[in-house]
């Protein structure tokens, strides 16, 4: 395989892995191009400047996303437009210093509204042009508030124009994805976490681990929230993300559980007679959370959960043994809490599997439905 092959192999690769990024770079170039040459054909002030930029902030990487943020701009515009306009109309600034009163009066109420509710964030902004735009243009604040707001109305059109039209990106793909990654890291974990039971741990790499799960599951919260105003504004047909989301929140919780009581390992008799079956729990739980996360993404049935259950019942009936044997009695009480608190992270990880059963079901049944509505 010479250069040229090798270079061009790497450059599709990483073409396919950003296609997503890519798709998005594509949307807001032509939500731009579009705002501008309509704004330029309507004759807005400073050629549809804030069109473009209204464009540019509108289009997000999911339909949500852009549907979010088009209405966030459309009421947090209008708010501060009407509220700027009326200012200025009252106080009329005739110099620096009415000019400076106005400023103040209609920013200060504006930044407290935007601090209490996100949806009024541009509206400050949306104020200072109006307020600073009018005496600079003359053209009056009721006509600077009015361009302001049609220029607003067509970039926050053009761009969720864009979004649902130009290869859209719904939300609830993308937060299938972001869960498949987030079972993916658990099943990353998982095994590492349970050795620490039977040898002693890299604190700081699993702490990196644990990191890696919660930033991933904080993304997965962000993209439901898209997904859920797809749902709300009919956008999507898809099973709620809602329950995905709680199962996934109670699997990362039981990762941190072991993670937390893996910290130093159990004594060297527990060691030898408890190692072989976390092995077993340890590999099938792996196999299952990422069977679990391809089924998901595939929208298949869930993968058999045997194995893992029969795993967990091996572990519970070695501990059994254990206390039968009464080789629990004299461990130190820290020993003990370890052992009950591991026992007990086990068993909430084997009932929230089943959870995580039923949701990947749930995904594929939507699929089904659908492809049947289709050929109906």
């Amino acid at each position: 395989m010479n250069r040229f092959t090798v270079a061009w192999t790497w450059i599709a690769r990483k073409i396919r892995d950003l296609r997503p990024q890519l798709r998005l770079c594509l949307r807001v170039t032509v939500a731009a191009l579009l705002s501008f040459v309509l704004g330029r054909s309507l004759n807005i002030p400073l050629g549809g400047l804030w069109a473009v930029l209204t464009a540019v902030v509108v289009t997000q990487m999911s339909v949500g996303g852009s549907l979010k943020a088009t209405i966030e701009y459309l009421v947090g515009t209008l708010g501060g437009a009407l509220y700027a306009g009326m200012i200025a109309v009252l106080v009329q600034p005739a110099d620096e210093i009415s000019l400076l009163i106005a400023l103040a009066v209609t920013v200060a109420p504006l930044a407290l509204l935007a601090a209490l509710n996100t949806n009024f964030r541009v509206a400050p902004f949306t104020a200072v042009i109006v307020v600073l735009g009018s005496s600079v243009t003359h053209g009056g604040p009721v006509v600077a508030a009015l361009d302001r707001v049609l220029e607003v109305v067509i970039g926050g059109l053009i761009g969720l124009a864009v979004s649902l039209l130009l290869f859209p990106a719904r939300a609830h793909h993308l937060a299938i994805e972001a869960a498949a990654v987030m079972l993916d890291r658990m099943a990353g974990s998982l095994p590492e976490l349970l050795m620490g039971f039977t040898r002693t741990l890299d604190e700081k790499e699993m702490l990196r681990r644990q990191d890696h799960i919660g930033q991933a599951f904080i993304r997965l919260t962000a993209i439901a929230a898209e997904a859920m105003r797809e749902r709300t504004a009919y956008l999507a047909f898809e099973p709620d993300p809602g329950p995905l989301l709680r199962t996934l929140l109670r699997l990362r919780h039981d990762i941190v559980m072991i993670g937390r009581a893996a910290v130093v390992p159990l004594s060297e008799p527990l060691q030898q007679r408890l190692e072989p079956p976390l092995a077993g729990v340890s590999w099938t739980a792996v196999d299952y959370l990422r069977g679990s996360s391809a089924a998901l993404v595939a929208r298949r049935c869930p993968p058999p959960l045997a194995a893992a259950d029969a795993a967990f019942d091996g572990y519970a009936d070695a501990v059994a043994a254990l206390r039968r044997e009464g080789l629990t009695r004299g461990l130190p009480g820290d020993a003990v809490e370890r052992l009950f608190a591991l026992g007990f992270a086990l068993e909430q990880l084997r009932r929230d599997f089943k959870d995580l059963e039923q949701r990947v079901r749930e995904y594929a049944r939507s699929t089904r439905g659908t492809d049947q509505k289709n050929k109906n």
